[in-house]
């Protein structure tokens, strides 16, 4: 394994691994709530990294430059797996990855992210991981600052709050290293760092399902975890302002996923206010809604701050909702609350033995399941948000967002007879 003092960018996150061990969890909410961040707990990396390139030979010339994309384990790629003390776990192991790449790679799926599938529809290159970079070169077509288990929010906050980070990383630090790559990019030229940040599409998020969970672990209460959704949505402001500041004229914000509706949560509030239709938790559903009206409101003052750049809104709450309510449609099962790969219990899922656990095992059909490992998205539902992202973003300046983008990873209506 290359080590973290060999990356010229990268001096910060030396810093984070010299944090102390990630405490073992001890109460039942702990251990559902860390759930979400366990393929940075565990994660592993042997060998060389792997580059996987997905967009097909015929793709034509991309219009978007790269991505540079920042979040949790909703798009980490592999920066997990680069952390020293967090080498081991499910996503390092069968059957995360199955479905796409036979093997593991770190991903929290059976196989590509949302993230993948839009490198995929626009034509571009795979993104780097951070942690895997060293040179400009490295970095000219893309970067995924993406950790999986990070916060938006800092420590001091969180712990302000009597809380524990799941692990050392949050928004600050991603716009840290952000900020690492846009000076090594202009050490190269000016304009050479001028042309990749015009050019490039921004994806800042999805983040902030990590503050909420470390929220329950630490037993706060739903009506409590609402008091964080300004400070949230400030601090993915500033990350958002400071690409702005850096040259980015394109960004695309994805929203909060519907909460509620998570296997792992439903699996913890079994008791609570479910709603008859759908099955989700209300509250919750009611808490990522409410921060998707607060997020929507900031995007808007940014547009009127910032004229001449877009700046997208990518609805992940009614991409999964839309599963969840109408699955045959989509090609998925009936039961789109239980997750593939588990083991007993509600929902298919059991705080004491996750997925790639010993006694566990993958479901026979992972494209019919809406949740691979009860915290996270199959392939299948990946695709479906991409899909529903690309389309609903058409925007002019993006003249590759085009249904011919859409064909490229098969967006499909999927009628189930």
């Amino acid at each position: 394994m290359v080590s973290i003092n060999q990356f010229p960018v990268a001096a910060d996150v030396h810093c984070l691994q010299n944090e102390p061990q990630l405490h073992t969890s001890r109460t039942s909410n702990r251990r559902i709530a860390h759930t979400h961040a366990q393929e940075i707990r565990w994660g592993h990396f042997r060998g060389s990294s792997w580059r996987w390139r997905f967009s097909p030979s015929s793709a034509p010339p991309a219009a978007t430059a790269g991505i540079f994309s920042f979040g949790d384990s909703l798009t980490d790629t592999e920066n997990s797996l680069r952390f020293a003390a967090t080498r081991a776990g499910p996503s390092s192991r069968p059957p995360y990855g199955e479905t796409f790449f036979r093997r593991p790679t770190g991903r929290a799926s059976d196989g590509r992210l949302v993230v993948d599938f839009i490198v995929e529809a626009l034509g571009v290159h795979h993104l780097t991981p951070y942690l895997a970079g060293k040179s400009a070169e490295d970095f000219q077509r893309g970067v995924n600052f993406a950790v999986g288990g990070a916060t938006t929010l800092g420590p001091d906050f969180l712990k302000s709050r009597g809380l524990e980070p799941f692990v050392p990383v949050s928004f600050t630090n991603q716009a840290t290293w952000f900020k690492n790559v846009s000076q090594l990019l202009g050490s190269v030229h000016s304009n050479y760092r001028t042309r990749i940040m015009a050019s490039s599409l921004f994806i800042v998020g999805e983040i902030g399902v990590n503050d909420y969970l470390v929220a329950f672990a630490g037993n706060t209460t739903v009506r409590e975890a609402r008091t964080f959704v300004p400070h949230i949505v400030g601090a993915v402001r500033s990350v958002v302002a400071e690409v702005l500041a850096a040259g980015a004229r394109t960004v695309l914000i994805p929203g909060m996923i519907p909460l509620g509706c998570d296997p792992h949560l439903l699996a913890l509030y079994q008791s609570g206010d479910h709603d008859p239709a759908s099955g989700c938790i209300k509250s919750l559903n009611d808490l990522a809604e409410l921060h998707n009206r607060a997020l929507n409101g900031m995007l808007g003052e940014l547009r009127r701050a910032h004229p001449g750049t877009t700046i997208l809104y990518a609805d992940l709450y009614g991409a999964v909702a839309d599963l969840i309510a109408s699955p045959r449609k989509y090609g998925f099962r009936d039961e789109p609350l239980a997750a593939c790969c588990g083991g007993s219990g509600a929902y298919n899922f059991n705080m004491t033995a996750f997925c790639g656990a010993a006694g566990t095992a993958a479901c026979a059909d992972p494209p019919e399941y809406v949740s691979w490992d009860g915290v996270h998205f199959t392939e299948a539902a990946n695709r479906h948000t991409a899909c529903a992202t690309l389309k609903t973003n058409s925007h002019p300046l993006l003249n590759s967002w085009t249904a011919e983008a859409r064909r490229r990873i098969g967006c499909a209506v999927r009628l189930k007879a």
